[in-house]
């Protein structure tokens, strides 16, 4: 029986086809014969009849289109997953939900469309949590099937984990690419709030929700975002290591107890490579600052889904029929507060950084591995406040927890600083995990 994880970088995957050195049609073949496989245990891609064909006849298409080497674009006939709040043309959009998918329709994702012109083919759309919520899909974590791969990206993680392709998209509200990055034991990557236009997605919370991606390393993710997030600047070598801090105070103490044990671990680790590490009391006040994210969330989500829960509010699931009511109760000083808080929060984490002489902050990409069962997508509370202030922020493998699970590491950035990140990520990411594999 095949193994449910697989290796499959981006970089290499993509530097082997535009060579010829992996032959696009037979690669798209292996693919799809892992897909029939392995797909109706893991449950990452919303079912298409007619897939490979597809897939092939589009390669072939490619193939006509640059038949020299030289000439072809850097992720060409790369496969892509992308979640199915995004719309691609194609590919009907549902959201995770039951209402009808012409509701959806509209031009397709700029981002989507970007990485079609850079060679990738669409594999898929991915499954996600019902409109990027609390609701989860039926897809299963590719190191434990009876355990959940994260939400609401819960598809795009699987499906790199898995080896189904080197390359997916997801987005994050609360806690939606990281969390389920680490679950699954992949590079997850949510840039700074606003650097990839989000037109073409089925919004949750525009205040916050920030296109983000997947792949099994940093390489990958280094090799995209260049492509994906406006402005971006290449950054010159990185001549020192990066000075790094972990948030002491409440916000750490939600951390189950082995995975702030594994923590540390990680931070003895990086202090041996030779990283200098910080301990700052930070996020005194979490609690206020995760009910203001819960009320702008909540409140923008209400005002997004008016018009079609009003229609057809028997057709939601429960719990995001809990949200949408709760986003209903907020009143707009609540919602006005918490739209300002993002750049206050945003303003006291940076100051911190520049008091206390930092270039990165550090913690646990999850309160613990993966949870038992697919009816809950885990807690997002280490992910949020980062969310809510719009930083960027990056998920590292970061070992495993006694139960053989994934373990991730959030490094965090400056709002902007998204290139000096990941220029610094490959050697943290070195320095955590040199014996790791996906």
């Amino acid at each position: 029986m095949l193994p449910l994880t697989a290796p499959l970088p981006l970089t290499t995957t993509a530097a082997e086809l535009r060579s010829g050195q992996r032959d696009l049609l037979t690669y798209i073949h292996a693919i799809c014969d892992r897909i029939d496989a392995l797909e109706p245990q893991i449950q990452a891609l919303l079912p298409e009849p007619g897939r490979r064909e597809r897939l092939l006849m589009e390669a072939t298409r490619l193939q006509r289109r640059f038949p020299y080497p030289e000439q072809r674009p850097p992720l060409y006939g790369v496969l892509l997953g992308v979640k199915d709040i995004f719309r691609a043309d194609g590919f009907p959009t549902q959201a995770g939900s039951q209402l009808p998918t012409g509701l959806f329709e509209g031009p397709e994702a700029s981002c989507v469309s970007r990485l079609r012109e850079a060679g990738a083919l669409v594999l898929g759309k991915t499954i996600t949590a019902e409109f990027a919520s609390d609701e989860p899909g039926a897809t299963r974590n590719p190191h434990h099937l009876e355990h959940t791969p994260g939400g609401s990206s819960s598809g795009s993680a699987a499906a790199v984990a898995a080896g189904f392709c080197p390359l997916a998209l997801g987005t994050q509200t609360m806690g939606s690419v990281i969390r389920p990055a680490a679950f699954c034991g992949v590079v997850g990557f949510k840039p700074t709030y606003g650097r990839i236009a989000t037109d073409g997605l089925i919004l949750y919370s525009a205040s916050v929700d920030t296109i983000g991606m997947f792949t099994q390393d940093v390489a990958g993710i280094a090799a995209v975002a260049p492509l994906l997030c406006t402005d971006w600047q290449e950054t010159a070598v990185v001549t020192h290591p990066p000075v790094l801090a972990v948030p002491e105070g409440p916000y750490l103490a939600q951390t189950e107890p082995e995975a702030l044990q594994s923590f540390w671990q990680q931070v003895s680790q990086l202090e041996k490579a030779g990283y200098t590490i910080k301990r700052v009391a930070a996020f005194n006040t979490i609690q206020g600052i995760k009910e203001q994210s819960r009320y702008l969330t909540s409140a923008e989500l209400a005002q997004v889904h008016a018009h079609w829960f009003a229609t057809y509010e028997s057709l939601y699931r429960p719990r995001t029929v809990e949200k949408i009511r709760s986003g209903q109760q907020v009143s707009p000083e609540q919602l006005a507060q918490a739209r300002a808080g993002r750049a206050v929060l945003r303003a006291e984490m940076e100051a911190l950084m520049r008091q206390e002489s930092f270039d990165l902050w550090i913690c646990p990409a999850a309160i613990g591995p993966a949870p038992a069962g697919i009816a809950s997508t885990g807690a997002t509370v280490m992910n949020s406040p980062w969310s809510y202030a719009g930083m960027p922020a990056l998920s590292l493998p970061a070992g495993k927890a006694k139960n053989g699970l994934p373990l991730g590491l959030q490094v965090v950035a400056p709002a902007m600083a998204d290139e000096q990140l990941l220029a610094w990520a490959e050697p943290l990411a070195e320095a955590l995990m040199e014996d790791y594999h996906v």
